[in-house]
C-alpha cells in the first residue's frame, strides 16, 4: 500500500506487528519514498492515524532501455512511461522486448514492477555437456539473452528457448 508519511508519499515494502514484553504493541514498517527513492524503517503506534493513498495497476509492455532507465508502453493507449532502474530492480534480468508486466502506479508515478511467474528466454551460450556425466541429474551453467546465468540440464543447446521461474531464477522446462 501507499501512505502519506511526513507529507511525503511512500510505498510500504514490509511490515511486522510487534508486541514486546510489557510495552505497547507497534507496527515496524519499511517504507520507500516515491520522491527521493530512499528506504527507511519507521514505527507506528496503535493510536497513530495513517492516510492511505490509492494505488493503481496497469498492464504494460517493455519497449526498450534508455541509458539507465527502462521505457514501457501501455498497449491500449500507446502512452510511454520511463521507469528508473532502481524501481525496476532485479526484474531487469528477465525483461525482453514486448514482455508484458504489471506496473503499480501511485499518483501516476511508477513504484513497482511485477513480472509474470515465468518467462521464456533464448539461450545465448550453452557449453557442451561432458560424456559420462549423466549418472545423476547433472546441471550446467548457461547464459541467457538478457545476460543472466541459469543452471539447466546438459541437453540444453545454444539457440533453444527455455522457461525460467522469475521468483527463483531457476530452469523450469523447454519452451
Amino acid at each position: 500500500m501507499a501512505i502519506n508519511y511526513n507529507g511525503d508519499i511512500s510505498v510500504v515494502l514490509d511490515t511486522q506487528h510487534r508486541t514486546p514484553g510489557n510495552l505497547r504493541a507497534f507496527v515496524q514498517a519499511t517504507i520507500r519514498s516515491i520522491r527521493t527513492g530512499k528506504s527507511s524503517d519507521v514505527r507506528f503506534g496503535s493510536t497513530e492515524k495513517i492516510e492511505v493513498i490509492p494505488m493503481m495497476t496497469r498492464k504494460m509492455e517493455y519497449s526498450y532501455k534508455d541509458g539507465e532507465d527502462y521505457v514501457f508502453s501501455d498497449p491500449e493507449t500507446y502512452e510511454t512511461v520511463t521507469i528508473m532502474s532502481d524501481v525496476v530492480g532485479d526484474a531487469c534480468k528477465y525483461l525482453i522486448e514486448n514482455a508484458m508486466v504489471t506496473v503499480t502506479l501511485v499518483e501516476d508515478k511508477p513504484v513497482e514492477i511485477e513480472l509474470p511467474s515465468s518467462v521464456i528466454l533464448t539461450v545465448k551460450d550453452a557449453p557442451d555437456g561432458v560424456r559420462g556425466d549423466s549418472a545423476n541429474n547433472v546441471q550446467k551453467a548457461i547464459t541467457m539473452e538478457t545476460g543472466i546465468t541459469v543452471q539447466a540440464p546438459l541437453f540444453i543447446k545454444t539457440g533453444e528457448k527455455i522457461k525460467i521461474d522469475t521468483r527463483t531464477g531457476k530452469y523450469m522446462e523447454r519452451a
